[in-house]
Parts: structure tokens; C-alpha cells; sequence
């Protein structure tokens, strides 16, 4: 197997920090994690073909009104505000 030298410095970066057990582990971790978001896509995917196979192809325009709808009822969350190294000036 052949690991772009990057993510094997990533690798040893957890392990140094303690966030992974070992570089095998934190790999482990990464496909296990690869694997799960690929199934959710899948079983997303189905679930859309099987609502188009009843209802019809989504419309771009459907979804671009959903995400406008999505848009107006969101709860902004932003976090707190760091300092700044720069100062205001009026003019």
C-alpha cells in the first residue's frame, strides 16, 4: 500500500499528541470512517432513486426553492469574535 507522506506525518502527528494509539490505528480509524460515510451516501442515493421512481426527478428549480426554504429557517451560530490585531480608523 502506498500512503502519500502528508497523512503518514498526520498519522505521527496524532500519535505525538495523543489524539491516535498508533499510526495503524489512527489509518484504521480513517477507513472505518471512509466506509460508514460511503454506505450513508449509498443508502442516500437509494433513497432518493426510490422517491423520484414514485414522485418524479427532483427539479433543480425544487431544490433550489428547498434550499432557499432551508436558508430562512436556519438558526445562525457563529462563535465568539477573536480579538483583532488591527485597529478601526475613522475617516
Amino acid at each position: 500500500m502506498t500512503v502519500d507522506p502528508d497523512l503518514i506525518e498526520a498519522g505521527q502527528q496524532a500519535v505525538a499528541s495523543g489524539a491516535a494509539e498508533s499510526v495503524s490505528a489512527w489509518v484504521s480509524t480513517a477507513l472505518v470512517d471512509k466506509v460508514q460515510r460511503d454506505r450513508k451516501l449509498a443508502s442516500l442515493a437509494a433513497a432518493v432513486a426510490d422517491f423520484e421512481r414514485e414522485f418524479g426527478e427532483i427539479s433543480p428549480e425544487e431544490l433550489a426553492a428547498q434550499a432557499r426554504h432551508d436558508r430562512e429557517r436556519a438558526t445562525v451560530v457563529r462563535g465568539q469574535r477573536q480579538p483583532s490585531d488591527r485597529t478601526a480608523t475613522s475617516i
